[in-house]
């Protein structure tokens, strides 16, 4: 019988490669070469194992994201090496792909890890923007949820501009953009990051 961790991460590879509608119960039974039984012992059907596959791929976005806010450096330090972070920009940010799946966010259980993760992410960068505002690393005028919805969206909409050329330039060059009117000492202090070959 398999496991419901095994039906739980072939059910997140699938959601990411054929998004919602194209993860059928027997395309995830088949991924995780179980049997229909299987499948229903751990799970309620297909809605209760997307649910815990969104919920824990919104969990872990959220935790490697916190890995970064919370290491060395000033906050605006702490913001970029975020930005500059492994991403794969060709597929976009897990929890981002999710939001543009209109299947996943015309239900309201579904949706609500993916609306939590995102509000998380605002907030978390609104903190350390207004952190590096207090501490003069930031122009005093800088509006830290603003600026932090603004990020967010370049971020998002750079992947699929990266998507869209085939290639992570876009993404990297929006970062860089970022990064050179958050502070100039951002883009000089941290690492640049190379183009990105694959959220």
């Amino acid at each position: 019988m398999g496991t419901a961790e095994d039906l739980i991460e072939c059910t997140r590879e699938l959601l990411w490669e054929r998004g919602y509608v194209g993860t059928s119960p027997k395309a995830i039974q088949q991924r995780a070469g179980v049997g229909q039984g299987s499948m229903y012992h751990h799970f309620t059907g297909k809605p209760d194992l997307a649910l815990a596959a969104i919920t824990r791929t919104a969990r872990e976005t959220c935790a490697a994201a916190e890995a970064r806010f919370t290491g060395p450096g000033t906050p605006v330090e702490r913001v970029a090496a975020y930005l500059h972070g492994e991403r794969e920009a060709l597929g976009g940010c897990p929890v981002g792909r999710l939001s543009q799946d209109a299947d996943v966010m015309a239900d309201p259980v579904l949706r609500a890890p993916v609306v939590d993760a995102l509000a998380w992410l605002r907030g978390r960068l609104a903190e350390l923007l207004a952190e590096g505002r207090e501490r003069g690393e930031l122009r005093p005028g800088l509006d830290p949820e603003a600026t932090a919805d603004t990020i967010t969206a370049v971020l998002q909409g750079s992947c699929a501009m990266a998507r869209a050329a085939g290639s992570g330039e876009p993404f990297a060059d929006a970062v860089d953009g970022i990064l050179a009117v958050l502070a100039p000492a951002a883009t000089a202090t941290a690492t640049a990051h190379p183009c990105p070959s694959g959220a």
